[in-house]
């Protein structure tokens, strides 16, 4: 084939061939051109067996650059690229070296650098007997492009495999790389294959490691995790991704396993988080039944489990403000106005919260987290402030939480248009009256549609029409008839007995 040099092997066939075949059939056997077979045909030496050539064909573009200047430029910026180095030239001498001369340029420098270049980093494959290496890691996952109820997920993906059989566990990160997705999801793990590794290695995880310590440092919490199951903690330099190859891998196939199965699927819709989860799961059980044999082998040399799981939350506390609202990590949370003034044990999972009051757990929500649109979210549970605004409706008009507590948009979009054509004092009223049917008939949604449809029919809603549409009414009284037996009964009863 063109720019492909014969091979001692193809000469040897080729002669071989020839004693039984002719010069056309030998020369197709070995992969060559009729002509190239014609050059052999006078030859005794094998192609290797050629001179070595001293004379150029052409003139050399470089020569008279290339000890003046080139070769000072790289000694002094090894790093130099070399179309930075012929556009520097072209500078100096305007009209001498044209931009076709760049790859003869690229051939050059590279052997220059092998020849007289810096030594460079080599990597040294290691080995990794089973039950020795646990790895944990995250993962950007949202070119998955997966919808949650219609509205786009943005998560990572927590992911723990041990080195030597591959097996893996990964779950749903819907917050940053905190502490409590890392305790969580390895405990989860760990739990799940039914034992421990010798060693537990993650990157430069700040839930993990104190990095701006001048020395390794590990975080209490993250110290006393690895304490708790007896792993030994290590973790990769910074900036060396190739150091966690066993897990970085496998968050690159876990990904396409992922994108794989939800172009199979169909859609990347999903009716909820948890139906999510378990597709992930499922996933990831799937890759794991490629890996039975060696994960059988491993398993048998993993460390016992501690007695119970250690806690994986962070516990803070907080106070109710007289608003009914607690604040914890810049995110808002109402809570039931009966805690006001209590001073509240927050514990703090990756994907919830939950307070406790005397060893009570009298609260539990999910978790919210910041983001570049909204770096204070809010979590505002109408229902949390409904008794307060029965009593003050007026106050709705102009509070700050108003549009944070509406269950859905069409009763903001009805609250607009009760704004709009009803004097401030009566919108409110009838926007909690509103609130309030929604609330105590459980209709949230029903009465959604029928706000919808009033709105476009620019109709002000009528409060006693619709809590007779939708008011829980009492159960009926059920109609019971009595029978009682004749007197006769009894005597016939009695004389049995006798």
């Amino acid at each position: 084939m063109p720019g492909k040099r014969i091979t001692d092997h193809q000469m040897t066939q080729y002669k071989r061939l020839r004693v039984t075949h002719g010069q056309e059939t030998s020369a197709a056997k070995v992969g060559i051109s009729v002509a190239s077979a014609r050059r052999l045909e006078g030859r005794d030496r094998l192609p290797s067996q050629r001179p070595e050539r001293h004379w150029r064909t052409r003139a050399d573009p470089l020569s008279e650059f290339w000890v003046s200047e080139i070769e000072p430029m790289l000694q002094t910026e090894p790093d130099l690229m070399a179309v930075t180095i012929l556009e520097e030239l072209q500078r100096r001498h305007p009209g001498r070296l044209g931009d076709s001369k760049l790859r003869t340029l690229q051939r050059r420098i590279r052997q220059w650098r092998a020849e007289h270049g810096e030594e460079q980093m080599l990597f040294f494959a290691q080995e990794h007997p089973p039950g020795r290496l646990g790895l944990s890691d995250f993962t950007v996952a949202d070119e998955l492009a997966v919808t949650v109820s219609g509205q786009p997920l943005a998560h990572r993906l927590y992911q723990f495999t041990l080195a030597h059989s591959g097996w893996r566990h990964a779950c749903v990160v819907l917050g940053g790389e905190s502490f409590q997705a890392l305790s969580a999801g390895l405990q989860a793990a760990l739990w799940m294959a039914g034992g421990v590794p010798e060693e537990h290695r993650t990157d430069s995880l700040s839930a993990a490691f104190n990095n701006l310590a001048e020395q390794e440092e590990l975080t209490q919490r993250y110290d006393a995790l690895c304490r708790h199951y007896g792993m030994r903690a290590s973790r990769n330099n910074p900036g060396q991704s190739n150091e966690n190859g066993a897990i970085e891998s496998r968050q690159r196939s876990l990904k396409t396993a992922l994108d794989q199965a939800l172009l199979l699927r169909g859609m990347r819709e999903f009716n909820s988080l948890q139906v999510y989860e378990a597709f992930v799961a499922e996933t990831v059980r799937r890759l794991n039944a490629r890996c039975v044999r060696a994960w059988e082998a491993e398993r048998a040399c993993l460390r016992p489990l501690p007695v119970r799981r250690t806690i994986d939350f962070e516990e803070l506390d907080a106070r109710v403000s007289k608003y009914g609202v607690i604040r914890v990590h810049a995110a808002m949370y109402s809570v039931p106005s009966r805690l006001v003034g209590h001073r509240l044990k927050i514990r703090l999972y990756s994907t919830r919260l939950q307070a406790w009051l005397g060893g009570v757990m009298v609260f539990e929500c999910e978790r919210l987290y910041g983001s570049v649109a909204q770096r204070h979210p809010r979590r505002i549970d109408w229902r949390h402030m409904l008794p307060s605004l029965r009593r003050k409706p007026g106050a709705f008009a102009r509070w700050v939480l108003r549009d944070d507590m509406f269950p859905r948009s069409e009763y903001a979009r009805t609250w607009e248009f009760l704004h709009d054509r009803l004097p401030e004092r009566q919108a409110c009223r009838l926007m909690v009256e509103l609130l309030d049917l929604a609330d105590r008939a459980n209709v949230v949604v029903e009465l959604a549609g029928v706000l919808v449809e009033q709105l476009e029919r620019d109709v002000i809603p009528d409060i006693e029409a619709l809590r007779g549409r939708f008011a829980p009414r009492p159960a009926p009284v059920p109609e019971v008839l009595v029978q009682l037996p004749p007197p006769s009964a009894y005597d016939a009863l009695l004389g049995a007995c006798a």
